[in-house]
C-alpha cells in the first residue's frame, strides 16, 4: 500500500458509515493513522471497533478510450489505540513516510505534542486489491 492517504471508514450512530481521508503507515500487517484525541472516528471506533480502510494509488485518465488505469487496496479490520513503543514507532514511521528530510525536528514534535495525539492500529482481517495498468 504506496498510496499518499487512504480514506478510514467507520459506522456511527444509528449505523450512519462515516468516511475520512487520512495519512496512514502501512507496517507488518497493520496500518497505522494518528488523529487528535477526541473526535467523530473515534466515538465511532470505540463503540464498534470493525472498520474498512480504501487506498487509491496512482492513477490516469485516458479519455480517448473512455477508461481509466488505476490502483488500489481495501482493507477490513479491527482498529485499536496503541500506546508505548508501537506508538511512538508509529509516529515516527509516519515521520519516515512524509518528512524524510525533517527526521529529528519530527521527533521533537512528537515529545512536544505526545499529549495531543491518540495512535491508532487497524489490525487487518481481509485485504484485497485491484488495478488497470
Amino acid at each position: 500500500m504506496k498510496g499518499e492517504y487512504g480514506v478510514l471508514s467507520t459506522i456511527g450512530d444509528n449505523e450512519q458509515p462515516y468516511g475520512v481521508p487520512l495519512s496512514y503507515v502501512y507496517r507488518d500487517n497493520s496500518i497505522y493513522i494518528h488523529c487528535a484525541r477526541v473526535g467523530h472516528k473515534i466515538d465511532n471506533i470505540r463503540k464498534n471497533p470493525k472498520v474498512s480502510f480504501c487506498v487509491v494509488g496512482t492513477t490516469t485518465v485516458l479519455p480517448s478510450e473512455f477508461a481509466t488505469e488505476y490502483e488500489s487496496s481495501i482493507v477490513s479490520g479491527t482498529a485499536t489505540e496503541i500506546q508505548g513503543e508501537e506508538r511512538y514507532n508509529a509516529l515516527i514511521w509516519t515521520i519516515e513516510k512524509y518528512s524524510p528530510d525533517y527526521i529529528e525536528e519530527g521527533k521533537h514534535k512528537i515529545k512536544k505534542q505526545d499529549n495531543a495525539t491518540k495512535v491508532v492500529k487497524i489490525t487487518i482481517d481481509h485485504i484485497s486489491g485491484k488495478a488497470r495498468r
